[in-house]
């Protein structure tokens, strides 16, 4: 009894250390294993950064006024307009065309009025988007906030050229997505974006009217 009980006595130390050397052995694994997937994470973060700036960025055609851009549209310009600003991206399925000008916020009343049918109400925006949010094609890229973040003073509809009756509608060449918003008291400006086709490329900026 007292010789097994020494050589039992005698195993625990050695048992001990081997769970301690285990122990060691699994801690820097996990440590290893930790520390390379924050460098793949930061990584992977870096890379995504990369490429949404890049497709935020890219692909933006030169010549793209506001005159031409509203031939394109179909979105006549009234006269008294002020600011205008306009952009062209190309994607990979899709284009998108964008417009802006500022009105008189009674002037820019009666415009949507005769944009959109009559009896048609233009919708608040009451589920708006975080104030970093940027669509692929970002109004930000003319140096706008993007109207889907606004709550006060936006107004928002879609249109469609198809059976649109409506004064202004007649001329419409393609949808759009279309946003009034009053961002002082008496001034309103209109924003327009308008997914399409592939099939039309602005004229070189020299070239452009």
């Amino acid at each position: 009894m007292s010789s097994s009980s020494r050589s039992a006595d005698g195993e625990q130390p050695v048992r001990r250390r081997r769970t301690s050397i285990v122990s060691v052995i699994a801690l820097a694994l996990f440590a290893c294993v930790a520390a390379t997937i924050g460098v793949v994470s930061c990584a992977a973060d870096e890379v995504s950064s990369d490429l949404s700036e890049k497709e935020m960025t890219c692909c933006w055609e030169d010549g793209a006024t506001p005159a031409w851009m509203s031939v394109q549209l179909g979105i006549r310009i009234p006269e008294g307009a002020s600011d205008r600003r306009a952009g062209y991206k190309v994607g990979q399925r899709f284009d998108t065309g964008l417009l802006s000008f500022v009105l008189p916020s009674e002037e820019a009343e009666t415009y949507t009025g005769r944009l959109i049918e009559e009896g048609t109400v233009m919708s608040e925006n009451r589920h708006p988007k975080e104030k970093g949010y940027r669509p692929a094609a970002a109004f930000g890229h003319l140096g706008l906030p993007e109207p889907e973040t606004f709550v006060q003073g936006l107004r928002k509809t879609s249109l469609c050229p198809d059976d649109l009756e409506s004064p202004e509608g007649k001329y419409l060449q393609r949808c759009v997505d279309l946003f009034a918003h009053e961002f002082t008291a008496g001034t309103t400006r209109i924003y327009i974006r308008s997914t399409i086709e592939p099939s039309i490329t602005p004229p070189p900026v020299n070239d452009a009217s």
